[in-house]
């Protein structure tokens, strides 16, 4: 019981402190929209055209490197991105139909292949033209095209990764992440502008890290009123995620297939199950809720044998509000809160051409094959 409370009482004071960044994010976003918009001579009721969700990353960043954060919070901010972030992504599947989840998961697989598919030769290609590690090179692809540092995790010991070389891969991953993340979602309405499904697909393909993707949606969805951007980039990238089943063991195959690994012993590659995120299974699990509530509310009048069609929509409609403005906005204040830019001033320049090229091919790939596929998507 004293375990969990100690634990209990380390991460309380990050959350808070996140909570509170999150809130307050809220509130400057509501009153600098008014302004812009008393300024463009708009009705104070209008929407803001500012981004709590920006805000609040913007805020967490300027706490972290300019005020610096006490180590008293770090373990709560660690918690909020890897926890609480997962736990808002698996109530976002309330919203959504599992059948709406299989087909557009399914229609979005030929996109996601051959973006990481091209992403990952590109980089390799580029790290053996700079005569880079091709270690650095793999984690630098795999985190780019799958699902960001989970994926340099997940591949390093089946490549003997070192320390050095997964420091460079992280910090790269997180300097074009974030900037994906603040910049792709202007870039997604000018280029397929009236088409959430479009762009969706594009951020939920493009953008590098889980919070990232989340993160862009969510400023999409405040700027440009579109919640089927959210669904659809969050789709796209949960089934990006799952790729690391396939994609681990292969990687440290070609590694073992260079002779690189010779004289190095066995390699430490995790079982298939061990790759699949748990909270793209809650994520279905949810969805799947989601599923037979509504068709017990349309043929028997209640949903799971419990709840009111009244009912029914509130809790799911409230469980939305949680996962998606709350819970994501916490992650948000986080994902800023644990950004230290220090981190970037030894990254050499070598391998930030090579994280570089990665972003670039990923972001191009995806705007063609979006472009060239996103259209046959209904939604």
């Amino acid at each position: 019981m004293k375990t969990y409370i100690n634990k209990l009482g380390e991460i309380l004071p990050g959350v808070i402190l996140c909570t509170v960044v999150m809130v307050g994010s809220m509130f400057i976003a509501d009153w600098l929209g008014a302004f812009v918009n008393q300024l463009q001579g708009l009705p104070p009721e209008s929407s803001s055209p500012i981004s709590s969700i920006f805000i609040a990353i913007i805020a967490g960043l300027m706490i972290r490197n300019l005020i610096g954060l006490s180590g008293s919070f770090m373990a709560g901010v660690s918690f909020s991105v890897k926890v609480i972030l997962k736990i808002g992504i698996i109530l976002l599947g309330v919203r959504l139909s599992f059948i709406d989840v299989v087909t557009l998961g399914a229609w979005g697989i030929p996109i996601i292949l051959i973006c990481v598919v091209t992403g990952i030769f590109a980089t390799l290609w580029v790290t053996a033209r700079l005569q880079q590690s091709y270690r650095l090179g793999t984690l630098t692809a795999v985190g780019t095209g799958i699902c960001g540092v989970t994926a340099i995790v997940g591949t390093a010991p089946g490549i003997k990764a070192n320390d050095e070389e997964i420091a460079y891969a992280v910090g790269n991953i997180t300097i074009f992440g974030i900037l994906a993340m603040f910049l792709y979602p202007y870039m997604a309405h000018l280029i397929f502008q009236d088409d959430p499904v479009r762009a969706g697909l594009f951020l939920g393909t493009s953008i590098h890290e889980t919070a990232q993707v989340a993160g862009g949606a969510l400023i999409y969805e405040q700027m440009f009123q579109s919640t089927e951007v959210v669904d659809v980039a969050t789709i796209s990238k949960l089934t990006r995620n799952t790729l690391l089943v396939a994609v681990v063991p292969i990687m440290s195959y070609l590694y073992l297939k260079k002779g690189q690994a010779s004289n190095e012993g066995n390699l430490q590659v995790k079982k298939w199950y061990q790759l699949i995120p748990l909270f793209v299974v809650g994520f279905l699990l949810m969805a799947g809720v989601r599923t037979i509530g509504d068709a017990g509310v349309t043929e028997q009048g209640q949903a799971l044998g419990l709840f009111s069609p009244e009912n029914w929509e509130a809790l799911t409609s409230s469980l939305n509000t949680l996962g998606s403005t709350y819970l994501l906005g916490i992650a948000m204040a986080a994902v800023g809160l644990s950004t230290n830019l220090k981190m970037f001033k030894d990254l050499g320049a070598k391998p930030f051409y090579i994280g570089m090229v990665a972003a670039v091919t990923v972001t191009i790939v995806s705007i063609a094959m979006v472009m060239l596929l996103g259209g046959l998507i209904e939604y």
